[in-house]
Formats: C-alpha cells, sequence, structure tokens
C-alpha cells in the first residue's frame, strides 16, 4: 500500500511539473510567434474586426449599435502642391530661331506660352566674417604721457567666447544633430568637402557649450509647463559609454496637443530629462509637487507622484491586438470582443477631437461611457475563466488593473483617451538615437536633453528649429537676456 501510494504522489508530481514545462513551451512559442510577427509582418495596430460584432455565445456586446458605414473610395490623381511665391525664380526661355511660316514664308505671331517649373538645389555657402574694431590714441596724451590711453568698440556678445562659430553655425549643427538625426562625424565629413576642418570634438564642445546657454530658456519652459491642467509622460532607454549603469533614461514631458487647439489653448511644450536610473524619484523630483491630470502608461513610477493618473487605451489596445495575433489568421475570439469595442470609443474621439471641451465631455458621457459598461462586464464575467492564450490573460490583467485610471478621461473634457502625445514626442529621439546610438557622457545626455526640447518645442508651436535657435542665440548670450520673448508663443520670426 505504502508503495502503491508513495506511486500515485511520484505520478502527480511529474504530471504537475510536466503541466508547468507545457506552459513554459507554450509561453515560449508564443514569444517566438510575436517575435515573428513584430519581424516579418504588419506594424499597424489595426485588426481585421475593426467596428465589428461577433456573435459569441459569451459575448456581452450585442446590444451595441453596428456603425458600420459604406464608404466608396475612388482613387485621385495625386496633385501636386505649388512651389513658395517667395522663392528666387529664373527665367530661362526656349525660343524657336526660325520665326517663318513653314507654309506660306510668312512671318510668325506669338499667340501664347508654355511655362513650367523646376526646382533648382543650391548648395550650402559658407563664408566668413571679420570683425574688424580700429584702435584709437590721441598724439597729445602719446607726448605727455607715459601710458598711452587706447579707446576700441568691445566685441559684440558671440554665444562662444573666443570661437569660430556663428549663431547660424551653431544652429546648423543642433539641427542637423536633434531634428534630422544626423551624427557628429557625418557632420564632420560634410564641412570637410568645403575644406573646413571641423572636428567632432571641437563640435561636440560647442554643443555643450550652447546646450548651457539654453538652461535658463528650459527653466522658464518647465516653469510653464507645470502651470498646465493636464500633461503627458514617457521615458525611453539610452545608453551612455562611460557610466556604470547598463541603461539611463530620456524623460519626456509635453503639455498641449500635437496641433493647436483654438477651444482649448494650452501652450505646445515638449521637454526632455535625462536620469542614469527609471527610479520613481526621477518623475517626482521632476514634477515637484504637480496636482494636475497625468496621462502615463502602466509604469508604476508614475503612481509615487501627486498628480491624478490618466491611463493610456493605446496600451491596453496594443496588448490585446497582440494576443489576436496568436489567434492565428481568419479566426475571432475573445481578443476580438475587447478590440471591437476600444475601437468604437476610438471612433466617438474622431468625432469629436474638433469640438469644445463641453462637448467631448457630454458626448463621452452619453456614448463612451455605456461602451466602458460593457468593458467593465466582459471583464468581470470573462476575465477569470481565461485559459491558454497567455497574453489574452496579460492584457485581461493589464486592463483590469488600469481600470480605475483607464475611465478617468470620461470626466474631463480636457482629458485624452491615450498617452500617445507623449509617445509621438520621443520618437524623434528614439529615431534619433538609432543614428548615433549611445552618448559618450552624462553631460552629454544632459545637452541631449535640453536641445531636443527646444527642438521639439519649436517644432510643435509650426517654428522653423534653425531660425528659432540662432535667434534664441542671439539673445541669450547677452547680459541680461529677454526669456520671455523667447518663449515660442511670444516668438517674432
Amino acid at each position: 500500500m505504502k508503495n502503491e501510494l508513495a506511486l500515485k504522489q511520484r505520478i502527480a508530481e511529474l504530471e504537475k511539473l510536466l503541466a508547468q514545462k507545457d506552459a513554459q513551451i507554450a509561453a515560449l512559442e508564443e514569444r517566438w510567434s510575436l517575435a515573428q510577427q513584430k519581424q516579418f509582418g504588419k506594424s499597424a495596430e489595426g485588426f481585421a474586426g475593426q467596428g465589428e460584432l461577433f456573435n459569441e455565445v459569451e459575448e456581452i456586446v450585442e446590444e451595441v449599435e453596428a456603425e458600420q458605414q459604406s464608404i466608396s473610395y475612388t482613387r485621385k490623381k495625386p496633385v501636386r502642391k505649388p512651389l513658395p511665391k517667395d522663392l528666387p525664380r529664373e527665367q530661362v526661355i526656349h525660343d524657336i530661331i526660325d520665326k517663318t511660316c513653314d507654309c506660306c514664308g510668312g512671318e510668325l505671331h506669338k499667340m501664347g506660352e508654355d511655362k513650367s517649373e523646376k526646382l533648382e538645389f543650391i548648395p550650402a555657402k559658407i563664408k566668413v566674417i571679420e570683425h574688424i574694431r580700429p584702435k584709437y590714441a590721441c598724439r597729445h596724451c602719446d607726448k605727455s604721457s607715459t601710458q598711452t590711453q587706447i579707446k576700441q568698440a568691445s566685441m559684440p556678445a558671440m554665444p562662444i567666447n573666443k570661437g569660430i562659430a556663428t549663431s547660424s553655425l551653431l544652429s546648423q549643427l543642433i539641427t542637423s544633430k536633434y531634428q534630422y538625426g544626423l551624427p557628429l562625424y557625418r557632420q564632420e565629413a560634410m564641412f570637410k568637402q568645403y575644406g573646413i576642418e571641423l572636428s567632432r570634438q571641437t563640435m561636440s564642445s560647442w554643443i555643450d557649450k550652447s546646450a548651457t546657454l539654453f538652461a535658463p530658456l528650459v527653466e522658464r519652459l518647465k516653469a510653464e509647463l507645470l502651470r498646465q491642467p493636464t500633461l503627458f509622460a514617457d521615458e525611453t532607454p539610452l545608453k551612455v559609454v562611460k557610466s556604470d549603469k547598463v541603461n539611463s533614461y530620456m524623460w519626456v514631458y509635453c503639455s498641449g496637443r500635437d496641433s493647436p487647439d483654438p477651444n482649448n489653448p494650452i501652450p505646445n511644450i515638449v521637454l526632455y530629462d535625462f536620469h542614469n536610473s527609471r527610479a520613481a524619484a526621477c518623475v517626482v523630483n521632476y514634477l515637484d509637487g504637480y496636482q494636475g491630470y497625468l496621462h502615463v502608461d502602466g509604469y508604476q513610477a508614475y503612481a509615487r507622484t501627486e498628480a491624478t493618473l490618466i491611463g493610456c487605451w493605446a496600451h491596453a489596445r496594443r496588448k490585446f491586438i497582440d494576443a489576436k495575433k496568436l489567434q492565428g489568421k481568419n479566426k475571432t475570439g475573445k481578443a476580438d470582443v475587447v478590440l471591437s469595442l476600444i475601437q468604437k470609443l476610438y471612433g466617438v474621439e474622431s468625432r469629436i477631437k474638433d469640438k469644445s471641451v463641453d462637448d467631448k465631455y457630454t458626448a463621452r458621457q452619453e456614448v463612451s461611457l455605456p461602451i466602458l459598461s460593457k468593458l467593465k462586464i466582459w471583464l468581470e464575467q470573462d476575465q477569470p475563466n481565461l485559459v491558454g492564450n497567455s497574453k489574452l490573460i496579460e492584457a485581461a490583467n493589464y486592463l483590469a488593473n488600469q481600470w480605475h485610471k483607464l475611465i478617468r478621461y470620461v470626466d474631463d473634457g480636457r482629458l485624452s483617451i491615450d498617452n500617445n502625445r507623449a509617445e509621438r514626442a520621443v520618437k524623434p529621439f528614439v529615431i534619433g538615437r538609432k543614428n548615433w546610438l549611445f552618448s559618450q557622457t552624462a553631460n552629454g545626455a544632459h545637452a541631449s536633453a535640453t536641445l531636443y526640447s527646444i527642438v521639439e518645442t519649436a517644432k510643435i508651436n509650426g517654428l522653423i528649429p534653425f531660425n528659432y535657435i540662432c535667434a534664441c542665440l542671439d539673445e541669450l548670450c547677452q547680459p541680461e537676456p529677454d526669456i520671455d520673448s523667447l518663449l515660442p508663443w511670444n516668438f517674432k520670426t
């Protein structure tokens, strides 16, 4: 009997171990499948059943009205936009030599003409500006005094004292790297084509000094940022060569919208903040007691702030899209149910994006809240019974854990359904990072944070970064710069 009981216990242990192994294998297969899809599949977050309803027994969305609109698409012939009228133009006339008629030999008269415009590119020109300061002395005093008095105009303030770089050259270096992702070693090669030796070490030093000049403006922008009622935040890793940390992080904070909203005029600001960790203290110290709304993803560090957190439906949707990919092609399941409802929430946002704050609030209360109620019912009924698809379980758990933050956006028309504002703001840094890969030092990373802040804030306010940076450098190097005049919404081109 003892041997039989021990054998049964052993079998039970092995079956339990086998089940664990099967679960591990299934999880690894899911990860492999998702990795294959991300590498070789489509990157869009759409799904084949968007806007549709599914006739499953356990589905709770049959009361939702199907909003299927038949849209006919017609292929339009692309129309080329006219070239700007203020561009300099040079006329080249292609005329015939023989202006006699081939039939009768009479003189031809001009009946009209055809015009076509071609765009010519003129490579950048570099010139040297010589600052000449005449010296003056008094001949009478020279004879009567042992010390000659010399009068001379002082040099105008320059961004780089005793350096050859002007504001325009510095602006070119900064925008090339931080707007267009061009590393300094490539810029070094470009200058060589013009016969100018500018080492990347010199350019790096100039950029660092420029970032120091911009520090007061960034601090002023930060003060303005923290006065806004709604903010967005995100973070992304960054490798710093001369650091004992495997990954440092660039944090981004935004206010406003991707484009100005006349119904909700909040300043458009994008600020980056570098830290050698992802600790909660980074965001807590930066926000410095901020108590407004903060749009974030599910990262727990943001919960340590005093802000009211708003969840991101884009993150929630992304997890269900991963779960759907594991269902296989042309198959519907529980993930489709949730994705269909989330798509309806985004449909509401699409229709009210140009409405006033009050109209947005009303529409969300009347239309979005019933959809959210159905999502809540799905969670309560289906989440406890999910098995198999670990990605679906993970997505459902994320939805349940973040639910109180995800539904807050309907309580105020100033809020957004997701954190895409910050995600889009961090993309320029991510794209640039793919080109220059890493920062050498923490000081360089701090300088990058400052200059990315200036470039992206200029862009989001409709300014040309090159012109804006050039004007800012001219003003910031003065003994008492007018910081307020450099704020993008006050800046006069």
